[in-house]
Parts: C-alpha cells; structure tokens; sequence
C-alpha cells in the first residue's frame, strides 16, 4: 500500500467523467489499498480514483474509524423528494467546507472488488457521502452544487489558505 499524491482543485481531471472499471484483478484491490492509505494520510472519510488522476469509477469510504466500504462502478438508483443539509469538503480542496443539500435517501448498485454485484440503500450522512463520490466521478466537483456566490466564496477561501494567508469567513 502506498499514500499517492492528490490531485488538487483546480485540475481538469475533477471535471472528468471516470471509465467504468472492466477488470477485477490484484491491480484493481492494490489501488483500493493505496486510495485507503491517501485518505487517511489525507486526512478524509470518503475518496475516488478520480482523486488520484485514475479515471476510473472506484471510491472508497470510510465513515466511521476501521469500517471500510469499497464501491467498484457504482450507479445511483433512485434518490428520495426529501432532502438533507449537510457540510462537504474534498481531498483535492483541504481546508475549506460549505453546506449543500441533497437527496435523504437513495438506493446504489454497485460491484465488490471481486465484481460481485449489489445494492445498498442508505440515509443522513451515508447518503450524502455516496451522493458526493458518485458525483465526482461523473465530473461534478462538489463546489458545483453551490450557488454562484458560495462558490466563489469558497473558492477565494481556499486560495487564501494556499498562499498562506489566514482564512476569512
């Protein structure tokens, strides 16, 4: 297992539609391994493949310490009309969060690392967490779930924090 360089906002790669995996091989478990190792260097409780400029649909979650799940293309199925608040940040953007609302409940399907297929349904913070990695690996960076302004508020925040400025609200 090794820790691997992140890929930072604003690189195009965040912006990119990941491939569906099509091998289930000793290649595919290490980079599992190596995406659990840079989240928790990280530190973070959910990354993608994508993360790592590995343009391929696979995220690794780990929401509670020693309780990892690993989701291989995973597709959502169905989200609930109620939704949710909840603060988000990423990996490829430390140091910076924002509120976003999203869907409750919903419903995956998806593929273990030995390409068994299955289903999942989750809520609250579950929820949210599958709906932000799904997100990013169609290519939708989680700043683009805010309105313009936060956007751009967000995003002077985080360039403030990598010049070394002190953050501002």
């Amino acid at each position: 297992m090794a820790i691997l360089p992140i890929v930072r906002f604003p690189d195009p790669r965040l912006r990119a539609v990941a491939e569906p995996v099509e091998h289930f091989d000793d290649a595919l478990n290490r980079l599992a391994e190596d995406l659990l190792e840079t989240m928790r260097a990280a530190p973070g409780i959910g990354i993608t493949a994508p993360h790592l400029g590995v343009m391929r649909r696979l995220v690794v979650l780990e929401l509670a310490p020693g309780e990892v799940s690993t989701y291989v293309n995973p597709v959502l199925l169905w989200s609930s009309p109620e939704t949710q608040r909840a603060t988000e940040g990423s990996v490829s953007m430390p140091g910076v969060t924002e509120e976003i609302e999203r869907a409750a409940r919903i419903r995956l399907t998806y593929r273990d690392l030995d390409g068994n297929e299955r289903t999942e349904e989750a809520d609250g913070f579950r929820a949210v967490c599958h709906l932000h990695e799904i997100d990013q690996l169609d290519g939708i960076f989680w700043i683009d779930r805010l309105s313009r302004l936060k956007r751009d508020r967000v995003i002077a925040r985080y360039n403030k924090l990598r010049r070394g400025e002190p953050p501002t609200s």
